[in-house]
């Protein structure tokens, strides 16, 4: 009998990039990225465990607008031609390094796995990712839940009309694809806030996860710590991350993914090659860019141009021992967790969430891990189980009750990484839009026809303009002039069609453009903002 449980979570998330207005658009190729790095990979590894009767449980964040793009026939189709060209450049670097004896098997291992990648994903998945993870949920091996609507960070609004619209959007969106209600969700940054859990209710989710110092300063204190959920106010379960074990991942000093026999992120042959060779993969505008063949390995800290070549057979081993050692510490944390707990309390859970995108794009050899730590949980040890938290919460129902307090995963733990000097002013024009909506939705109860068709389109702008990734962005420094404007576009578009409801002089042509390019949620009621 096992004397645990670990919960692996991985946090599947993009913000809504869909520029149809354009042949090209840089900031797509994040989805582009994560599909070809992060989606196909971990779709194969979970797809051969269940093959080959590997027992398993891991839990899925899905966000809504990932889920929309992944189903938008446009990106996809465009996605279909950026790996064309993909497997086009792995067909010159073959030629290209034939004499090479440094690269040429390098080269020819992009070409096969790249080839590969291509067959999952037209003849095995249709070009529908979405469907093959679904088919994994209703299969058992995964527990897929949602997302704020757009990733929103809630604790910062002001309104609770906006708080709930994120929710309940969101989980409207996830019945559509999936078929059922969300038993769980992945709040945007793990922001809480309390409070926000009643909207979780409301919606019939059971659970939610935050930061480990949310539990820690929970009223009461939790007994158990980190490794159990405790119910709040409204009785949906809180389950905090373990440090130690998204240590041993994350940490850039200590983690795995810093190991000097992994691929090298950074020397990419996008920026090492020839500029006239690489300028068909580059950006429209003719400037560099990551195009994914990446010869070298981490190495050290030594500078990028030190560099030694990378050895996917070796990358490949080291990540086997890599989830040996994972398992081995797992095992011996709930152990001695169970030991200290006692036999009469529920068993002990761990708790790692991820980014999804860790595996794979920034860490090459991450499904390789993956695959790994499920085939030795299941096959070489007795300790602990794998499960999700909707399984925990069946068989251990008894909690104790706490109030978390407000908290993110954030730098510092709460909410400065998305409010400070940089990126501040756009709450005054958020909170603003948000009192517009919830007036709109209060004068129009039951719009019918193109004004129907505005208030929609109304919302859709207001929930993408809260998407927490602009003022992650601008915080960063990383292409801040994109979330601006994205954050501007999507004020302005409100504002206009505000001001045109308020004055009874619709631009149907203008919103048909706009209800184009900002299609996410083609479901969405703008009644979700009426005042309760």
């Amino acid at each position: 009998m096992s004397k645990g449980a670990l919960a692996i979570v991985l946090h599947a998330h993009l913000p809504y990039v869909r520029h149809p207005e354009y042949p090209e658009f840089l900031e797509e190729d994040w989805l582009y990225e994560a599909i070809t790095e992060t989606y196909l990979p971990l779709l194969e590894v979970f797809d051969r465990c269940a093959e080959d009767g590997i027992p398993f449980r891991i839990t899925l964040t899905l966000t809504p607008p990932l889920v929309g793009m992944l189903r938008d026939e446009l990106l996809m189709s465009r996605y279909a031609k950026r790996l064309n060209k993909l497997c086009e450049l792995c067909d010159k670097e073959v030629e290209r390094t034939r004499n090479d004896p440094q690269f040429a098997k390098l080269a020819e291992h992009y070409r096969e796995h790249h080839y590969h990648l291509r067959r999952l994903f037209h003849d095995r998945y249709h070009r529908d990712l979405i469907s093959a993870f679904k088919r994994l949920q209703d299969a058992g091996a995964l527990e897929i839940i949602t997302c704020g609507a757009t990733h929103g960070f809630l604790p910062l609004m002001v309104h609770p009309e906006a708080v709930r619209a994120q929710i309940q959007v969101a989980c409207a969106h996830y019945r559509m694809h999936f078929g059922r209600d969300p038993r769980g969700i992945w709040l945007p940054e793990c922001g809480y806030a309390p409070g926000i859990d009643k909207y979780l209710a409301a919606e019939n989710i059971r659970f939610f996860f935050v930061d480990s110092h949310a539990l820690s300063n929970a009223v009461p204190r939790p007994r158990r710590g980190v490794y159990a959920p405790v119910y709040t106010p409204s009785g949906v379960a809180a389950f905090a991350r373990d440090p130690e074990s998204s240590m041993q991942v994350w940490s850039a000093e200590n983690g795995y993914p810093g190991d000097p026999v992994y691929r090298e992120f950074y020397r990419d042959i996008g920026w090492d090659l020839d500029y006239d060779y690489v300028k068909p993969h580059v950006q429209a505008t003719g400037d560099r860019k990551n195009v994914g063949i990446k010869y070298y390995r981490i190495t050290g800290n030594v500078p990028l141009g030190e560099k030694q070549p990378y050895d996917p057979k070796a990358a490949r081993a080291r990540a086997e021992q890599h989830a040996g050692n994972f398992l081995f510490n797992r095992t011996k944390q709930i152990e001695y967790l169970h030991d200290a707990f006692g036999s009469n309390a529920p068993p002990p859970i761990v708790v790692s969430p991820y980014d999804a995108e860790l595996y794979g794009h920034w860490w090459y050899e991450g499904p390789a891990f993956i695959d790994a730590l499920i085939r030795k949980a299941a096959l070489e040890q007795d300790v602990f189980t794998l499960k999700s938290p909707i399984d925990y919460l069946a068989a251990n129902p008894e909690q104790q009750l706490a109030q978390p307090p407000l908290s993110s995963w954030g730098a510092g733990g709460y909410a400065g990484v998305w409010l400070d000097e940089s990126n501040d002013w756009i709450y005054r024009y958020l909170h603003k839009a948000s009192e517009r909506m919830i007036e709109l939705a209060r004068q129009h109860q039951d719009a019918n026809g193109v004004t129907r068709r505005a208030l929609n389109q109304a919302s859709r702008e207001l929930l993408l303009a809260q998407s927490s990734d602009w003022a992650f962005i601008i915080k960063t420094g990383t292409m801040v002039d994109y979330a601006v404007r994205r954050t501007r576009e999507h004020l302005l578009r409100f504002t206009r069609l505000y001001d045109q409801l308020k004055d009874g002089s619709l631009d149907e042509a203008w919103l048909a453009g706009i209800e184009s390019s900002d299609n996410l949620f083609p479901e969405i009621d703008y009644r979700v903002y009426r005042p309760a």
